[in-house]
């Protein structure tokens, strides 16, 4: 099984730049690199801000951008997003809990949960005792492993500018997810930087952007400062053993030097 990751679209409506950059465009080359090189992906999954603003235009031109993309999709919701908007562009969108985009299924031994974390009017994320409920009943209902999806992460990345945005009440979770029988990953935007660590025994991973990222200034506390630094994606492998998460860059020159020596030469033990 392969897993594609990306996040944090921020695309914009028509004519709209943003830090003097259409992401759509920066949308694009994501969506091409990843049918280039990983049309046999399983799933893509986008973890929120889909949107800069929640504007209807702009989850239109999302629509256009992902036209071209190979691997079927899961959307998400971030902070940025608006899920009325969404809907009124994206029907078809199903989810397990009215009134939210929030979904669980079933890829082979994993368990695949897409946690809706958007709370309206707030920049960190929140879950509400339905969607807490709703958690806690997708754990015990699958004793199997997990691959837990957010825009918000969970753990604090000891990163200020961005820890106080993240999921408010996550302490909340933490008994639930550790009390599942099998190993728990978490998966985030939302920090416009790619990160991985333990958090309370649980591993967590966070992604890039694909229009801009944030700064790493692990001493500035407030808003964080954006930058162009490369964008890239995640490629999640599970396997029986558990899971390997490679982040892939797009958008750069593709160059290629091949290994020239004499294989020979290489000695392993």
């Amino acid at each position: 099984m392969k897993i594609i990751q990306f996040s944090d679209l921020h695309i914009t409506p028509p004519d709209g730049l943003l830090f003097g950059s259409d992401p759509l465009d920066r949308l694009r080359r994501c969506v091409q690199h990843v049918s280039r090189h990983h049309a046999d992906a399983d799933l893509c999954v986008l973890t929120g801000d889909l949107t800069h603003a929640g504007h209807p235009r702009a989850y239109e031109r999302l629509r256009e951008g992902l036209q071209d993309l190979i691997p079927p999709v899961r959307l998400m919701m971030g902070n940025h997003d608006s899920r009325s908007a969404f809907h009124s562009v994206f029907p078809q969108a199903t989810s397990d809990l009215p009134g939210f985009v929030q979904n669980a299924e079933t890829r082979g031994d994993w368990r695949l949960i897409y946690l809706d974390t958007l709370e309206d009017g707030y920049t960190n994320g929140y879950l509400c005792t339905r969607r807490l409920e709703w958690l806690q009943q997708e754990l015990a209902a699958h004793s199997g492993p997990v691959m837990l999806f957010s825009h918000h992460p969970l753990p604090a990345l000891q990163y200020p500018s961005m820890d106080w945005l993240r999921l408010s009440n996550a302490p909340d979770l933490l008994p639930v997810l550790k009390a599942h029988p099998a190993p728990v990953h978490l998966f985030s935007g939302h920090v416009h930087r790619c990160a991985s660590g333990v958090w309370n025994g649980l591993h967590f991973v966070t992604v890039n952007g694909t229009n801009h990222q944030h700064e790493l200034d692990l001493e500035r506390e407030g808003a964080a400062t954006s930058t162009f630094e490369p964008a890239s994606y995640a490629v999640i492998l599970p396997n029986a053993d558990g899971l390997t998460v490679h982040f892939q860059p797009f958008g750069y020159e593709e160059l290629r030097f091949p290994y020239t020596g004499d294989l020979r030469a290489l000695k392993c033990i």
